[in-house]
């Protein structure tokens, strides 16, 4: 455990990549007492120079090495292309630093186990950039589903749909669909490890790689959750709608006066089970429904990116894994690959086993 001096002093942290997604990291770590923002590494030297004069100065550094050999750090947080992942990841956990990874984890699951692997025996925190999970929306259907609110978990269906850009070294369910992943990971108990997965995907622009597609996980219990991504709707759409046996959740992204809806309509399984039990009344009712208030609880409104580079300064700290640690981050990448593999064979197929702290799948 941390002193308190040791807890009063900001951690130091550099940001490797300043694209697209490392600007939103090197401004929250610029801004969180929690931090110290020290570095900014990146292979184009004026992009770095650029980043570091809008986020109080730090250190430029062109290369990782040159990073890890200048600069006294703590921690690093990665917001390069995927492929790129696991050798920066390595270098910085031999180097005794702790790491956030931007999604996806890595490129492969072999990839991200021994990311996982070198973190457990280093010491050392591994955690992704998983950030809807930081999200208001995303913290209170945690809450509620742990509650009980909902009930049993029937079934999940998302969709994650825009005009985006077709990107030159992923698909459509590698760009979108670690979101959706991610995000039941963290809100289901016990997270996903499904036996398997059936993706379905379409290349309508002739890319060489699918531009929309379809991907059914089964869920504990004959559940069902099914993720819709698309790189060609005109429209853009960000909803997931989580029916329970007591209440159904409608999330809406894109509505800030009204994101999460909860309604209590649906089939009352109780009263039908009763029903089915007279012979009599079985003939005048096929099913029996339930219909009652809808109602929005109130969210805050605080940055994910805040929240998310605050809970990786206290896993460090306190030595616990965050919700979005490199295991659950595996998880994600596993239904990953395997999605890849059934566009592949035109069938479900099981994700590779994930091996837990413990050894245990």
């Amino acid at each position: 455990m941390s002193t308190l001096s040791e807890r009063l002093t900001p951690l130091r942290v550099a940001v490797i990549g300043a694209g697209y997604w490392g600007p939103n990291l090197a401004r929250n770590f610029a801004a969180s007492p929690e931090w110290e923002l020290v570095a900014i590494c990146d292979r184009d030297r004026a992009r770095a120079e650029l980043l570091a004069r809008k986020t109080g100065g730090p250190a430029v550094a062109e290369s990782v090495s040159e990073l890890l050999d200048s600069c006294e750090l703590d921690a690093v947080a990665i917001a390069t292309p995927a492929r790129t992942h696991h050798e920066i990841a390595m270098a910085a956990i031999a180097a005794g630093k702790h790491v956030l990874v931007e999604k996806p984890l890595a490129h492969s699951t072999g990839a991200g186990q021994d990311m996982v692997e070198a973190a457990r025996a280093a010491g050392r925190i591994l955690m992704a950039d998983h950030t809807y999970c930081y999200t208001p929306a995303v913290l209170k259907i945690r809450d509620l589903i742990a509650a009980g609110k909902l009930g049993d978990i029937l079934y999940v269906d998302s969709v994650r749909i825009n005009l985006g850009l077709v990107q030159p070294d992923v698909d459509v369910f590698w760009d979108l669909a670690p979101h959706d992943l991610s995000i039941l990971d963290f809100i289901l108990p016990g997270g996903i490890n499904p036996p398997s997965v059936l993706a379905e995907g379409a290349d309508p622009l002739g890319s060489g790689k699918s531009c929309l597609g379809y991907l059914t996980i089964p869920l504990p219990g004959g559940a069902l959750a099914h993720i819709h991504v698309n790189w060609l709707s005109p429209t853009k759409i960000r909803r997931m709608v989580i029916g329970g046996s007591r209440m159904t959740l409608v999330w809406d992204d894109l509505n800030p006066q009204q994101r999460l809806s909860l309604f209590d309509r649906g089939v009352d399984l109780e009263r039908q089970e009763m029903m089915l039990d007279d012979a009599v009344e079985r003939k005048g009712a096929a099913i029996s429904y339930r219909l009652g208030d809808t109602w929005s609880p109130a969210l805050s409104e605080v940055e994910p990116l805040g929240l998310m580079v605050g809970q990786y300064a206290s896993s460090i700290r306190s030595g616990v894994p965050s919700p979005t640690d490199g295991e659950a981050a595996l998880r994600v990448l596993s239904v990953l690959e395997a999605t890849s593999r059934s566009l592949t064979v035109g069938g479900p197929v099981a994700p590779l086993v994930v091996v837990d702290a413990q050894g245990v799948s």
